[in-house]
């Protein structure tokens, strides 16, 4: 059986203390010394020094997993789930395990994001669909990590939607709201030292030169040895009009959408990505009245008050969205919503990371009522039969 470092430390002074206090006055100093000692004790650092080393794979074969004909992520060996306690009692290396099977393939380089399109994305006259995610660690084609670990595929990423999309004629682009910078190690800075400039005799100056390198020579051993799991100091480079969800939904739009040849644009967007199109349609009313025919949010946090959507957004927002909200209720039945926005119906679970799965049939009904309403000059019957259920109800 293993014994922590901090076992091996903190055991023995304990049973010195016992035995201390048993003594005279003479041995109150050793005591008080002592505690001194424990109270500068740095748990977490101790811990740190039991860590395997924090270097993890960079493929998931590296971590000895693989999605199955199912899309679950399996162990290649025992064919098991994910397991997240892999060793156990070491949360924060278990943690940071989690973390980097995460961010497999992810890379550093320049500052600039990027986007996913279908071949035909911008040269369909028909149908255009624009995928957002939600906020947190998730990237570009997922709807949350959580359920591809732990889960699968279908679920969790926006894969279902993408080939549903292309098989009934849309052109696709998936957006990438979440990657706003890239992380870079930052710089020392060396300051230099004034004793050059000073009237000193240049013996007296290069022994307290010699003494000061000697000194941080020491500190830099005994911070390496204090902390060996210790992480690099980091900074971020933001990139430009990239810096943020919001952002980042205004420049493919500026950029892509608005260029598109497509005569109907369909949103899909969960969580904050649902803010992020309230904001863009605040940024740019008319060009989205103009191009966007309907709006499908999942469990949205956008909130019309706070970010000050005016009253023609709110009217076009009732007509021609749908918030499909986590409830325990049917999926598409009616939900009383305190907000004059879109109606609020349910997504069939109360997982807020499964709405997007769980709508997915009747997200696609609603694009095409609306497709054929706009063509008939009629509203999408999603959103009528919204308004006839919330007025029969009251």
């Amino acid at each position: 059986m293993s014994i922590s470092l901090s076992s091996l430390i903190l055991l023995p002074i304990w049973i010195n203390m016992a035995q201390i206090q048993q003594g005279g006055p003479d041995e109150k100093e050793k005591t008080t010394a002592l505690k001194d000692l424990l109270s500068r004790i740095d748990l977490d650092e101790l811990m740190k020094k039991d860590e395997p080393p924090l270097d993890f794979p960079d493929t998931l074969e590296g971590f000895e997993y693989a999605f199955n004909e199912k899309g679950q992520l399996r162990h290649i060996k025992t064919g098991e789930p994910f397991v997240f306690n892999y060793r156990e009692d070491l949360h924060r290396w278990n943690q940071k395990r989690y973390e980097a099977l995460g961010e497999v393939d992810a890379t550093e380089s320049e500052p600039k994001s990027f986007i996913f399109m279908s071949e035909d994305a911008l040269t369909n006259p028909q149908k255009l669909m624009v995928l957002i995610h939600g906020s947190g660690v998730v990237r570009a084609g997922q709807w949350a990590r959580r359920l591809i670990i732990n889960e699968d595929l279908d679920s969790g990423t926006q894969i279902p939607f993408i080939k549903r999309a292309v098989a009934e004629g849309y052109g696709v682009i998936v957006l990438n709201p979440n990657e706003n910078y890239i992380e870079v190690e930052k710089p020392k800075i060396h300051v230099q030292s004034s004793s050059d400039s000073s009237d000193e005799p240049a013996e007296k100056r290069e022994r307290k030169d010699k003494v000061s390198k000697e000194t941080k020579k020491r500190r830099d051993f005994y911070e390496k040895y204090r902390n060996p799991q210790r992480e690099k100091e980091m900074m971020q480079l933001y990139i430009r009009e990239n810096g943020s969800p919001e952002e980042h939904a205004i420049y493919v739009w500026d950029h892509f959408i608005a260029q598109a040849a497509a005569e109907n644009v369909f949103f899909v967007a969960h969580s904050y990505g649902g803010l992020a199109f309230v904001e863009l349609m605040i940024q740019r009313e008319a060009d989205v009245k103009n191009k966007v025919t309907a709006v499908a949010l999942t469990d949205s946090v956008h909130n019309v008050w706070h970010q000050e959507a005016g009253k023609t957004i709110r009217e076009w927002m009732r007509e021609n969205c749908c918030n499909w909200v986590s409830s325990s209720e049917p999926l598409d039945t009616s939900v009383e919503s305190m907000l004059p926005d879109c109606p609020r119906v349910s997504a069939g679970t109360d997982r807020h990371e499964l709405t997007s799965w769980k709508s997915f049939p009747s997200i696609f009904k609603f694009f095409t009522e609306a497709s054929e309403a706009k063509t008939s000059s009629l509203k999408p019957a999603v959103t009528r039969r919204s308004h006839r259920i919330k007025h029969e109800e009251l």
